[in-house]
């Protein structure tokens, strides 16, 4: 069965209101909440850039049933992958067994400003299986002792264990990352952009390389973007914290201020073509409906509106129920 998250972006939202929106949106009857983590955000003028461990500890304190999974969060560089099992660890108990670990192999705006290096994707490729080994291994109760390329570790254990086994999730846009989290990963996360091209790219690709490790498919995760506007004025508004995202050069920049200034700089319909515009709830059954027949086991809504509280709400009320529907039809 289909389950649906909501996105929490600490890019666009203080802390304090994201833990709100994580009460509202389960209040809503959202079964996940997708929970962004970051260091710096993506343009620096409407922007935020909380700890996203602490917003997640407060948002179990509110919630009672949804699942809450980073959306991601980068293992390889700020965060050793032991100290990573060991927030996953504290959350999963805070939470009473909701917390699901999602990692990627990250931007530079989450290294560089803290001086730090970001390399090439194949060492972060490389970065990542080891980190993806500590971390199970962490948290699967092992005192561990191990050295590889990147990390080590001396008889690290968890004395705060996990109550219960936490899958990890792991983000991939094409195949190499699809191959190594069907390996290493419980999961994959994948934006979906089209949905043959997503399943040629990273769902194929895992399946193969699942089914050539001997190991079961992985879970998946989709998400998509939407803004919520009713023109080309208010979408921009809305988008006004994520522009950023679009901007060339968004895995090597440092300052947010530079993506900030090429969005700025880009054509307005250029950045908003690559979103899905939706005018009201019909509009948000056609755009997510696909990432249900895909066969997603969760399929995140991440979207933006000038009214974030409003939209949670009216996804509740008319745009889940139309979907679980449709799940519930799809084979």
């Amino acid at each position: 069965m289909t389950e649906f998250a909501y996105f929490c972006g600490h890019e666009q939202f203080q802390p304090e209101t994201l833990v709100e929106h994580a009460r509202l949106a389960e209040q809503a009857g959202f079964d996940w909440l997708v929970v962004s983590e970051h260091f710096h955000p993506w343009v620096d003028d409407v922007s935020s850039s909380g700890y996203a461990f602490a917003t997640i500890a407060a948002m179990a304190m509110v919630t009672e049933k949804v699942q809450i999974a980073t959306g991601v969060t980068t293992p390889l560089f700020r965060y050793h992958p032991g100290v990573i099992a060991q927030a996953t660890a504290t959350l999963d108990r805070l939470s009473n067994g909701r917390f699901n670990l999602g990692v990627g192999t990250g931007e530079n705006l989450n290294e560089g400003p803290l001086g730090l290096p970001f390399p090439k994707y194949a060492e972060r490729a490389a970065r990542m299986k080891e980190a993806l080994i500590i971390m199970r291994r962490l948290l699967d109760g092992e005192k561990l002792s191990f050295e590889g390329e990147y990390y080590s570790t001396d008889r690290a254990k968890l004395y705060s264990p996990p109550t219960r086994y936490v899958p990890i999730w792991m983000a991939a846009g094409g195949p190499k990352s699809a191959a190594l989290a069907a390996t290493h990963a419980d999961g994959i996360i994948t934006s979906v952009k089209v949905p043959e091209e997503t399943r040629e790219r990273v769902i194929d690709p895992a399946h193969t390389a699942a089914e050539e490790a001997g190991k079961p498919d992985p879970r998946i995760l989709a998400s998509r973007w939407s803004i919520l506007a009713h023109d080309g004025d208010e979408a921009w508004e809305a988008l006004g914290a994520w522009r950023g995202l679009r901007a060339p050069g968004r895995l090597e920049a440092v300052d947010p201020m530079e993506l900030r200034v090429r969005a700025d700089e880009m054509d307005r319909e250029e950045i908003l073509s690559r979103y899905s515009i939706v005018r009201g709830p019909a509009d948000y059954i056609e755009t997510y409906s696909p990432l249900v027949e895909f066969g997603a086991e969760v399929v995140t809504i991440q979207t933006t509106s000038l009214d974030q509280e409003k939209t949670i709400a009216m996804l509740g009320s008319e745009v889940l129920p139309e979907l679980r529907s449709r799940a519930k039809s799809s084979p």
